[in-house]
């Protein structure tokens, strides 16, 4: 009788041991990177996830830059505030005869008339409005008036939240009647801007946002007023889009009393 034969045994298949497989990662990734080297890329090309976008800076000088030299800190409470704070009405800081709101309807309007007899008070003109992009007749007069205002950029009520509280009245003067934060609108949007900042209120028109906002930053920056996170990341959002805005020059000179 035969003794049956045992079938022949499977070899086992090799399996890969997992150092293994990660050495064999590690060279490819190796060898990746040093051909992207050899074509003139470096590890920090690769090093940005993809989705993640890399942040926008400003050239020295600019409006852009300017930002990260703001304080940022909380809003004050608003107490205590009152327009006389900053003076009553409009004033003449720089000395020269005339009121600052005729000053900057001079200065921002078209086709002025002046009165007659007068070399100061504006009768009519017309204003290109910045806000809206709209062409604005103005006209001296209680009903008419009103459709041309004056604007302050940094609004007296945001500054005194954001500083102002601590200045002397003649600073607070000064600050309410610089040209640097002056600017003839459209009296509808004007109101509606209120004392908003920022954070919380643009101009319709978006290409004149990154003036508006440089502005505003030149404004804190001469007279070291504060902003609020929300308000910093607001400016640096709008500025982004055009990070070689220049900051503007200007505003009264600050003399210690």
């Amino acid at each position: 009788m035969k003794t049956p034969r045992r079938p022949p045994a499977r070899r086992r298949g090799r399996k890969n041991h997992p150092i293994t497989v990660l050495v064999f990662v590690l060279i490819a990734v190796f060898l990746t990177l040093w051909q992207g080297i050899k074509d003139g890329d470096t590890p920090a090309d690769h090093a940005t996830a993809p989705g993640v976008t890399q942040p926008v800076l400003g050239q020295p000088g600019s409006a852009l830059a300017t930002v990260d030299e703001l304080t940022v800190k909380g809003r004050a409470p608003r107490t205590g505030y009152a327009r006389d704070n900053f003076g009553a009405g409009w004033k003449d800081p720089a000395g020269i005869g005339c009121d600052q709101r005729n000053i900057i309807l001079a200065r921002d309007l078209t086709d002025v008339i002046y009165r007659s007899g007068s070399a100061c008070i504006i009768e009519s003109g017309i204003l290109q409005d910045p806000f809206s992009g709209k062409t604005i007749p103005f006209e001296r007069g209680p009903d008419t008036s009103p459709m041309v205002q004056i604007d302050h950029l940094v609004a007296l009520s945001d500054a005194w939240q954001k500083g102002a509280q601590d200045w002397d009245d003649n600073k607070r003067l000064l600050f309410a009647n610089d040209p640097l934060n002056l600017l003839a609108v459209d009296g509808p949007l004007n109101q509606q801007k209120g004392d908003a900042d920022v954070a919380t209120w643009l101009p319709p028109r978006k290409e004149f946002r990154c003036e508006y906002v440089a502005r505003i930053i030149a404004v804190k920056h001469h007279y070291e007023l504060w902003v609020t996170a929300p308000e910093r990341d607001a400016m640096r959002n709008v500025l982004s889009t055009c990070p070689s805005q220049p900051l503007p020059g200007g505003g009264y000179e600050l003399v210690e009393m």
